[in-house]
Parts: structure tokens; sequence; C-alpha cells
């Protein structure tokens, strides 16, 4: 049987907006399609639809959860450090993670798949695949991403997983959905000594700049089979195409 502590919420939440003034919300939509059908995959958004496809059947996330940011610390500080690793720290695995979007980015706009296997899990290869294949030479160089221009990065949800069915030894995974803000140029534009203006999400120059990853990882902690970290779900979408499309 698997016992899994993660407070994941099966919910839908769709926020509509009417105007674009505002940073924060223009940026503060979450959604939860793990209930629904996968929405059609169309390369315009003009009429409301996506300028990126969605890669895989994730929510979408955008900010952190201040209930969920509590139960991670708690998570953390209480049972992975105590009993499955006493030098893990958040810090440093955001840091992991940063390098682990550029490296996973990079592979997915070549469509290198087969070095794919080191960083991401077979099944996420196999349902990424085929979207990718699909996807315009545009779309594609979207998805690259330089971990210089992450301007925000936060664990959305800490999870642990146990197995209860092996008799001897208890199975055991820990899974962190990472969230990273990404402003396409910001590496060139602190190199010109600029900073991001406050208000960026009212400012249509930024908007089809901005991007956000979704990437969840998940290791095993078992004894005598402790793996690496890899990512089994992931999704790279902008901001703006969830407000064209719930205009």
């Amino acid at each position: 049987m698997l016992r899994i502590l993660s407070f994941r919420k099966n919910l839908v939440v769709v926020h509509k907006r009417k105007e674009l003034c505002n940073y924060k919300n223009l940026f503060s939509t979450t959604r939860d399609y793990s209930n629904t059908p996968n929405p059609d995959h169309s390369d315009c958004h003009i009429d409301g639809t996506r300028s990126l496809p969605r890669l895989m059947d994730l929510p979408e996330t955008l900010w952190p959860s201040t209930i969920n940011t509590l139960k991670n610390w708690i998570l953390v500080q209480f049972i992975i450090r105590p009993y499955f690793d006493r030098d893990f720290t958040i810090s440093d695995f955001i840091i992991g993670a940063k390098h682990a979007l550029q490296v996973i980015s990079s592979k997915l706009v070549n469509g290198e798949f087969a070095a794919l296997s080191n960083f991401v899990t077979k099944e996420a290869i196999g349902e990424l695949k085929p979207t990718i294949q699909k996807l315009s030479v545009a779309q594609r160089k979207q998805l690259d991403i330089n971990k210089s221009d992450i301007y925000f990065a936060f664990p959305y949800q800490v999870g642990i997983i146990f197995d209860d069915d092996q008799e001897k030894v208890q199975k055991r995974w820990v899974e962190i959905t990472m969230v990273f803000h990404i402003l396409r140029g910001l590496t060139e534009m602190r190199n010109r000594g600029e900073e991001i203006p406050w208000n960026m999400g009212s400012l249509p120059e930024y908007q089809d700049k901005v991007f956000v990853c979704n990437y969840r990882f998940k290791k095993e902690f078992t004894s005598d089979a402790e793996s690496d970290w890899t990512v089994n779900a992931l999704n790279h979408f902008k901001p703006i195409d969830l407000v064209r499309e719930n205009k």
C-alpha cells in the first residue's frame, strides 16, 4: 500500500481577468487539469489559444501557497533531514534544480530524448516525445532556458511517499514540485545594468518574454537503493497565455 504525505489538492482554480494592469493579477493563476481532458494544442494565441502547447498533464502553478510552504518546512525539518538525508537543504536543492532545468530544456529543444534518460523518467519521456516532435522550430526555441534568466524559484510542494507492501524494507521517496519564473533576456539586461521593472506585468514588451516552468523531481531514499533526483513531470508555459485563453 502506498501512503503519500504530499498535501496535493484536486482543485481547479481559474481566475477571470478583465485588465492586464497589475503584475500580481497578471501572473496569479494556478490550474489543475488532473481531472479534465487535455486541451487542444494550438500554435496561435491571437484568438485566446496558446502560443506554446502544454507539454504534460501537470497542474500549472505560478505562486507559492502559504499553507504548502509551512507544510514543506515541517516535512523537511522533521522527516527528510532526520530520517532521509541530514545534509538536505532547500537552498542547495534549488541550485541543483535550476541547473537541471537548463540541461533538460536544452535537450528538449534539440530533441535529444535518449540523453534525457539520466534526468527524466522513462514514462515522462514517453509522454513528452510526441508533443515535442509536433512543435514548430519557433516553439522549440521557447523551451530553451538559461538558468541565469531565472528571477524567482521556489518549491511549491514537498511530498513523501511510503510503500508498505514490502515486508522487510519499506520503500520511500521524496517528491518536490519546483516553480521557476524566467524572463528571457534577463542576463543581458543585468549585464547592461538594468533591472526588472516593478510593473513588468503591465508592460506589453515583457509579457511574451516571461515564462514559468513547473518541474516535479523525485528521488528514492530506500535503504541500499537510493537513487538520483529525476524529473517525472514538467511543463513550460507563458502566464500571458493563461490570461488570453480565459478572457
